[in-house]
């Protein structure tokens, strides 16, 4: 499908913002930034709109949401939001039985461990997740028209970021049934059951697909594929049991045109894995606009795997958010200048923002990415 001169592309001219002119390889006069996990724990603000309503409600509460995505924008001045949501959000969709149980995160009642559990959930079908998306595209929808207005303020377009679970680790948590250190159910499976294996990876694909394509369809001006669990794999298992699926997941969103006259070619895509740096260059091999980078690898050795003609994000340890504010901006600096290599550069941590951190760190941070030259 082609999307409408209504979409924000167009229509709040998020098509010209920092971010998206970085995603498709262009290189703005700063280098735009914006953190996984902005919105949420780390923000009193948050935790005050939160209180008294679970996790899983918050998600198909288009009003707050809508509030909560816009919280670090506001308070940070970062040049894009992150959709609020949860990688699990698709498979309640779905009707799969999950709850997030605090302190642990999310809990499967039915965990998938035989073939009996995989033909059981993946006789779902995955159109439901589009049909039940009706706060999804409510909470898009509020979201973009929040940021328009917020853009005014601030002089410059502000798009949204949509986001989903990779395939991987959907299955990872509904093998195991919940979190996992070593994800060894998963694995197992892999190796017992691999025909099983790809059928429900491949039903996960098209949950995510399409939850990655109603955010884009509804508002969204980008997309990111988030892989938690990837990094437990080696290159070779990875190319044989997750990357099939991740390219399934994306081909979703791949399908989306742009406005006719939005002078785009394709809507930006992004990937992200938690400890993937041996994987870096499969990862790369999809048809990707921004391949994410986690702080385990330096970003120069990153580039190496990935190629120059690609857009790089990332990669500040998380932990640098504690340091001595003179340690955090030499290091600041360092990743900057090794974005510099690429073709485009957006500034992250290389993993989610803690919830122990001082949100003034990470206002002085945006500034001070702002500033770099």
């Amino acid at each position: 499908m082609q999307l409408s001169d209504q979409h924000p592309f167009v229509a709040h001219a998020t098509k010209d913002s920092h971010l998206i002119r970085a995603f498709l390889g262009h290189r703005p006069a700063t280098t735009p930034v914006w953190f996984m996990r902005q919105a949420g724990r780390s923000l009193p603000e948050y935790r005050a709109l939160r209180e008294g309503s679970s996790m899983l409600d918050a998600c198909l509460d288009p009003a707050l949401v809508s509030e909560i995505t816009l919280q670090p924008v506001r308070r940070h001045g970062v040049d894009a939001a992150i959709f609020f949501s949860d990688i699990v959000v698709p498979l309640m969709l779905a009707g799969i039985d999950v709850r997030i149980v605090a302190g642990r995160g999310p809990v499967f009642s039915q965990p998938v461990r035989a073939g009996a559990d995989i033909a059981r959930v993946t006789a779902i079908d995955p159109q439901t997740v589009t049909e039940r998306g009706g706060p999804i595209i409510e909470a898009v929808r509020r979201t973009t028209e929040m940021l328009a207005a917020e853009s005014v303020t601030r002089g410059t377009p502000l798009p949204l970021i949509g986001f989903a679970g990779a395939p991987f680790t959907l299955a990872a948590y509904l093998v195991e049934g919940g979190p996992s250190k070593d994800h060894l159910a998963a694995r197992r499976l892999i190796h017992e059951d691999p025909a099983g294996w790809d059928a429900l990876t491949q039903w996960l694909a098209d949950i995510s697909g399409r939850f990655l394509a109603l955010q884009i369809e509804a508002g969204a001006s980008a997309a990111q594929l988030f892989d938690s669990w990837a990094g437990s794999l080696s290159p070779c298992l990875y190319r044989q049991a997750a990357l099939p699926a991740s390219a399934r997941a994306l081909a979703h969103v791949r399908q989306i045109e742009p406005p006719a006259d939005s002078g785009m070619l394709r809507v930006p895509l992004s990937h992200f894995g938690v400890g993937t740096g041996d994987l870096l260059a499969d990862i790369a091999s999809l048809d990707l606009d921004v391949v994410g980078i986690d702080h385990r690898i330096d970003l120069d050795e990153a580039l190496e795997r990935v190629g120059r003609e690609v857009t790089v994000q990332g990669n500040l340890d998380p932990a640098m958010l504690f340091a001595p504010a003179e340690v955090r901006a030499a290091e600041v600096s360092r990743i900057i200048a090794a974005g510099k290599v690429a073709r485009a550069h957006v500034f992250n941590l290389g993993h989610g923002v803690p919830p122990e951190t001082d949100p003034d760190v990470l206002t002085d941070l945006v500034t001070m990415v702002h500033d770099a030259r």
